[in-house]
């Protein structure tokens, strides 16, 4: 943004007439793109500007090489699901009680015996440093200037001793499995050695995906992109979970994973198992019929099957199949308070956030993870006074309603 000019200001009546005129009509113009050109004719230059996660998106967009843009961004097919993602939620009305005691309000959760500050955690997500220079390790301080649970993914870009080291205590680990079960192995005792109390089995991509997106944002590319890439897009070099896997005798032959897999994870390591990528009720029953320890409702943001079922439209039918019997997380989508509001009154124990952190990351470093964050929890606590839910605990289904039963 230019100091002293006042171009800003004339995109932005611009765009504004846009928006009222009749030509946008006959355009076949990306759904959100008016609102995205809006956004970026006035970009915010320090992370306590931000009024909302979104002031991060453009200013993260402005960052990146556009290749790194499109794999952020990506979803499968036509992103129908990235977009059902968000629409889920307007499924979902607030009923709000007046005239409670909302003086003291308490966000903390338990989840595996552990105390959190907040429900609202970090999902995993691969590559860091291909948005920042100082990847994980931001992120990872970013988290711990909240205490929020932050979970490592298996292709990130830093090890999981230094994003320990950085966070201040173990975080959990999402697990890809190999196709080779002794490299799959020493990935599990790698993470219970770094103290990892739980491992997160990601589920959802098994049928792989189709992420057009973010396919020709590639193509378009021109950028030299050998630091991040330097034997091609899928070099493993960068990701220490993978480069530093030691040679063994192999132990190939479970082939496509199914649920007897999952009873191999439980036998191979005593950290806690959680089963990323469960969208259904009969699912949720066979986790739990498994001895899953949680089940994490997700569609991998829009970025797995393209089946245009938000998450937090699937999370009712899933938590009914635990009932109660494990912790339910969710992600996908998750942008506002209200979304983490909605989520927790459908049987969330907690809601992750990706996307929205690394638009932080890109953007601002460290400071804009540790804003990101902030905003959701200040708009969290915001919601549960306007709804008189003191504390987490007191959120309940009586507290959203169905637009679409009415």
């Amino acid at each position: 943004m230019r100091t002293g000019s006042t171009r800003p200001d004339g995109r932005r009546a611009f765009l504004r007439f846009l928006a009222a005129s009749p030509i946008l009509a006959g355009l076949d113009l990306p759904r959100g793109w008016l609102d995205l050109q809006a956004r970026q004719s006035d970009l915010i230059t320090a992370a306590k500007d931000a009024l909302d996660v979104f002031d991060f998106e453009p200013v993260a967009r402005k960052s990146l090489l556009p290749a790194h843009v499109g794999s952020l961004e990506t979803g499968t097919d036509d992103d129908g699901t990235v977009r059902a993602n968000r629409e889920g939620f307007t499924r979902y009305g607030l009923r709000v009680r007046r005239l409670v005691d909302i003086r003291t309000i308490d966000t903390s959760v338990r989840l595996l015996g552990a105390r959190w500050d907040t429900p609202i955690f970090l999902c995993p997500i691969a590559s860091h440093r291909a948005f920042h220079e100082d990847g994980e390790i931001a992120v990872a301080r970013g988290a711990k200037a909240g205490r929020h649970l932050f979970m490592l993914a298996t292709p990130a870009t830093t090890s999981i001793e230094e994003v320990h080291a950085a966070r201040g205590e173990p975080g959990w680990f999402q697990l890809y499995p190999r196709d080779d079960w002794n490299q799959t192995r020493q990935m599990i005792k790698r993470a219970e050695a770094a103290g990892c109390p739980a491992l997160v089995f990601t589920i959802d991509l098994l049928g792989g995906s189709n992420r057009l997106t973010g396919t020709r944002a590639r193509r378009r590319d021109t950028e030299s992109c050998v630091s991040c890439h330097p034997k091609g897009f899928n070099d493993n070099s960068r990701k220490p979970m993978i480069a530093d896997l030691k040679p063994a005798p192999p132990a190939p032959g479970i082939g496509q994973a199914t649920w007897e897999f999952v009873d191999r994870l439980k036998d191979a390591t005593p950290m806690k198992l959680a089963l990323k990528g469960i969208v259904t009720r009969e699912d949720a029953e066979i986790a739990v019929s498994r001895g899953v320890d949680v089940v994490f409702v997700s569609n991998h943001g829009g970025r797995a099957e393209n089946s245009l079922r938000s998450t937090v439209e699937c999370l009712p039918e899933v938590a009914a199949g635990v009932a109660g019997r494990v912790p339910v997380l969710v992600d996908s989508g998750f942008r506002r308070g209200t979304d983490i509001f909605k989520a927790l009154a459908l049987g969330a124990t907690g809601v992750g956030v990706g996307r929205p952190y690394l638009w932080g990351l890109a953007a601002f470093g460290q400071e804009g993870v540790e804003a990101v964050l902030a905003i959701l929890r200040r708009e969290l606590q915001m919601v549960m006074r306007q709804a008189g839910t003191a504390a987490v605990g007191a959120i309940s289904k009586a507290h959203v309603v169905d637009r679409r039963a009415r």
